[in-house]
């Protein structure tokens, strides 16, 4: 019999609510709406635009909905870090900020100055970035001081949605753990970080695992609310179609963002991890994620989009066919430089960067993407490298997920530089892996059938082997 399912996907730019039918050991997805997930300057700070996301959500619902009538259970994934602060009654106080905005700059420092980058990284495991949750809530404590008195619970973004849709004020272990407010050997909230930074565990909310019934729809009664990994990379990490009785399979969560890492039983607090920036995020059955964030595509989205306001039939095809006939010899770039993190202005921003570290800027959009991707490939190889040198793992497969599966000519470039044989798809990995746990939550697998096999019946992969 079939069964069905409903992933809300929320990404950076767009959301898009699918439905998951499962039949047996295989599953198929159809796209029941899409949408924009927009976020705004306001007052000088680069704000979510909460209302248009809970329209979206809830109009691709009800189309979902009415697509699947027997639907069994719902859940929203999205990007990880940002929140919403609720009052008492659950309301929203004020839009939540993005984390691209500028307001989180110098908020890593001062923390150190509370609690030592070591003891930070020997509690919590996770990489220093300057828009983690922890260094959000300490500029809402520097410039916010007056509005925290309210603060009755901060609601990670998918996590507020699912308790919009009827679900409790919950958040999932895949997405508290990307907060630098977990123990990472605990897995439960840092009673010794909460302190030292003024943060009450009562305005934090309680931590449940990956595949838990938090309520019913309260439009759809019997469609029950799951939390399953709320955090996208989590859920896609989930879906990867890995064997699972071998170890020598890293994975690369490819969009916006670049995800590169290993799957491991325990977390991996040390020195040279830290140093090395790796991360250690929870994911499904508490399995830890130890990786990498990197730049993804965002450099080059940014300048599609700017591309496209002089050359508007310029399409991702035509990018690609020009960026496999370029040559940029052996020039590279560092694509996880910070001055690429803001939106706008990009090839401005590019082009003075390439003629501070003596790299030449092509004049045409082919070779800039072919630099571009060439320069990601390479972060990946360095990636690769570290993650051997600091787990301990031999990497021979490489399996890329997401939409960077389906840029070829990065798949290719990736084997190269990397020296593995790479595995791309499923594109669809974190809506996948959203659909999986609701139906492994549920029962609905096939008994001794896991997630991964239903993935590897249900979508054929990509092969590129090194050349």
């Amino acid at each position: 019999m079939n069964s069905e399912f409903i992933a809300v996907d929320l990404g950076a730019s767009n959301g898009r609510v699918i439905v998951g039918r499962l039949d047996g050991d295989s599953i198929a997805l159809e796209e029941a709406y899409r949408f924009s997930t927009p976020s705004a300057e306001i007052g000088g700070h680069l704000r979510w635009d909460l209302d248009a996301l809970t329209a979206g959500i809830r109009e691709g619902v009800e189309r979902a909905i009415r697509t699947a009538p027997e639907a069994k259970s719902v859940s929203v994934d999205s990007w990880a870090v940002d929140y919403v602060n609720v009052d008492a009654s659950g309301r929203p106080l004020g839009l939540p900020y993005c984390y691209r905005d500028r307001r989180n700059e110098g908020m890593i420092d001062r923390a150190f100055k509370t609690i030592s980058r070591e003891r930070l990284y020997e509690i919590t495991g996770i990489q220093y970035l300057p828009f983690n949750t922890l260094f959000q809530i300490l500029a809402d404590q520097a410039y916010e001081p007056d509005g925290q008195q309210d603060v009755r619970n901060r609601l990670l973004i998918a996590d507020y949605f699912n308790h919009i849709l009827g679900g409790r004020a919950v958040i999932d272990l895949s997405m508290a753990s990307t907060t630098h407010m977990v123990d990472a050997s605990t897995q439960d909230w840092s009673d010794e970080i909460l302190a030292a930074f003024g943060i009450g565990r009562s305005t934090l909310p309680e931590i449940v695992p990956s595949g838990t019934v938090i309520g019913e729809s309260a439009d759809h009664p019997g469609v029950k609310v799951i939390a399953t990994c709320s955090h996208d990379t989590g859920a896609a990490v989930a879906a990867v179609p890995a064997d699972e009785s071998s170890d020598n399979w890293a994975y690369i969560s490819s969009g916006t963002w670049s995800l590169i890492g290993v799957e491991l039983e325990r977390p991996v607090l040390s020195m040279d991890a830290m140093r090395a920036g790796f991360t250690n995020e929870i994911g499904l059955d508490g399995r830890i994620r130890f990786l990498k964030n990197l730049s993804g595509l965002w450099i080059l989205q940014e300048c599609v989009r700017e591309w496209r306001a002089t050359r508007p039939g310029l399409s991702w095809a035509e990018l690609t066919e020009q960026a496999a006939a370029a040559d940029v010899g052996i020039h590279r770039i560092d694509v996880d430089d910070p001055r690429f993190m803001a939106p706008g202005g990009m090839l401005a921003r590019l082009r003075a960067y390439c003629t501070e570290v003596d790299v030449p800027f092509p004049a045409e959009p082919g070779p800039v993407a072919r630099l571009l991707l060439e320069s990601l490939a390479s972060a990946y190889a360095r990636a690769v490298n570290l993650v051997k040198q600091v787990s301990g793992r031999r990497v021979e497969v490489l399996h890329i997920v997401g939409g960077g599966a389906q840029n070829e000519l990065l798949c290719q470039l990736a084997a190269n530089a990397t020296g593995c044989r790479v595995t791309a798809g499923p594109v669809e990995a974190t809506a996948l892996g959203n659909l999986l746990v609701q139906a492994r939550t549920l029962g609905d697998l096939p008994h001794g059938v896991s997630i991964r096999e239903v993935v590897r019946r249900s979508f054929a992969p990509k092969t590129y082997n090194p050349q």
